[in-house]
This record gives C-alpha cells, structure tokens and sequence, in this order.
C-alpha cells in the first residue's frame, strides 16, 4: 500500500511539472524568434473615443491593445499607466486601443461602456468586443493584458495582469526608437 501511495504522489507530480513547463509563460517580452503578425481588430461592435481603426493602417506607429473591463479591479488598478503612457507617447508614435472585453452580460451594455469612460477619464480609443472577435483573434486569457505592436505590426511583447509597469514602459520607448524600414513603408501605403 505504501508503494502505491509513493507511485500516485510521483505520478501527480510529474503530472503538474508537465503541465507547469507547457503552460505559457506569463507576460514579458516575447522574443524575435517567436514574433507573430498582430490580427486585425474583429468583429467590434462599437467603437469609443475613436473612428473604426484598422492595425494595417496603423503600421509605422507603435500600438499598445489594452485587454480590460470596467468592472475588473486589476484592469482599474492598471488604467492609471496606460492613460499615462497614452498622454506621454500619443505624439511620439503611440496609438493606444482598450479593447473592452466583458466578463458579465451588464458590461455589454454600450451606455455602461461610455459611462465608465466618462467616470474614469479615458482619452484613448475604446474597442467594444462584446463577441470576444479580438480577444480569441488574439487568443488572450487575461484581463487586464497587454500587447504592444512593433511598427511592422508584429507583436513585439505581452503582459498580463497587473505590473511590470516599468518594463512595459521601456519596452514602449525601445519600440518607438526603432527606425520604421522605407520599403515596408512604401509597401503600407500601397
């Protein structure tokens, strides 16, 4: 019996040191090697603050897409950076997008939305993504998580949930010191 225990104890835990290895890391920089194409907003039922915006159309600008929900305490406690990396950047080649994302059924509720924009002072473009079209276009899991996009429109680094505030931020000013290559601009604009 005391072998059998031993083997089920050995089994569970290389049975959680499997899934600990193969789980995504949580937030940080994802490397050049593993880059992906950042996907195109979809399926947003409303935008706020902001004509419809396109990723393509933004190439050549730095994008920080901001996962949150009005009700969430992580995604108020991280609002105050974004709003200020909108303020600081917006001119430097910033474009900040909060894709709003509910978690319950009242938050879907176009009014509610623009109530909290109001209430919590946000200056940027809201996304409303009542259907989830970005979030599972980005195959996000997380409020609040965030996803700066490299000039080139590839996605350059993640992070979710609340800090790494000064990361982030470097990584922002990294991203807008690149140079924006002239033949992928040229082609943009095609």
């Amino acid at each position: 019996m005391k072998l059998f225990r031993i083997a089920i104890g050995a089994a569970i835990a290389a049975s959680v040191g499997a899934l600990t290895l193969a789980a995504p890391q949580l937030g940080g920089h994802t490397s050049a090697g593993v880059a992906r194409p950042a996907p195109e907003f979809r399926n947003i039922d409303t935008w706020l603050n902001s004509p419809p915006l396109k990723l393509q159309e933004l190439r050549g600008q730095v994008v920080l897409v901001d996962f949150w929900t009005y009700t969430c305490i992580n995604c108020l406690n991280h609002l105050p950076y974004v709003q200020q990396w909108h303020e600081k950047y917006k001119d430097k080649g910033l474009t900040v997008v909060g894709v709003h994302t509910p978690e319950f059924a009242f938050e879907k509720s176009t009014k509610n939305v623009k109530d909290a924009i109001q209430r919590l002072q946000i200056r940027h473009a809201v996304a409303q993504d009542n259907s989830y079209g970005t979030w599972k276009a980005f195959d996000n899991q997380y409020w609040p998580a965030v996803y700066l996009i490299d000039k080139e429109g590839r996605i350059a680094y993640s992070h979710f949930g609340e800090g790494s505030y000064a990361a982030t931020e470097k990584k922002i000013q990294a991203l807008l010191a690149e140079p924006f290559p002239a033949a992928t601009a040229s082609g943009a604009a095609q």
